[in-house]
């Protein structure tokens, strides 16, 4: 299998002002497994720009309530599909089930919802709110 081209590099200080969280937390997630640095997994860690934006997707599912083990869980069974950043890739929303934030796969069959077992097709899916791309999430003054 060819290796996927990455583009750019930037060090965990830099992804974390586009994702709007600190660098500490960017190498956590890398350590963690919920982001990878594609251009060097060296010290320092270098990540592409393709890593910036499973960054962002990552900090955008935290803050709508997602939680870090779903965050984990949602990765690990997207990547096969989606390949080596699947929160950027995969059509994503959240919704909100029994209280809970839950992570969504909008197919063009229906919503699946991600429970502890896996995917689960929603016969009535909530309302969904897309989670897209967007860097630097820090509001403005």
């Amino acid at each position: 299998m060819a290796a996927t081209r990455v583009h750019g590099q930037f060090l965990a200080a830099e992804v974390g002002e586009l994702a709007g969280v600190s660098g500490t937390t960017i190498g956590q997630w890398a350590r963690w497994g919920y982001i990878r640095s594609s251009a060097s997994d060296g010290d320092p860690r270098v990540y592409g720009v393709e890593d910036v934006g499973e960054a962002t997707m990552v900090a955008e599912l935290l803050a709508r309530g997602v939680s870090h083990r779903d965050v984990h869980r949602a990765i690990e069974r997207l990547g096969e599909e989606y390949g080596a950043w699947p929160l950027s890739e995969a059509p994503l929303g959240t919704a909100r089930i029994r209280g809970r934030c839950c992570v969504v796969l909008r197919e063009p069959d229906g919503c699946c919802v991600l429970l502890a077992r896996g995917w689960q097709l929603m016969a009535t899916p909530p309302h969904v709110e897309e989670v897209r791309l967007r860097l630097n999430r820090r509001r403005r003054a």
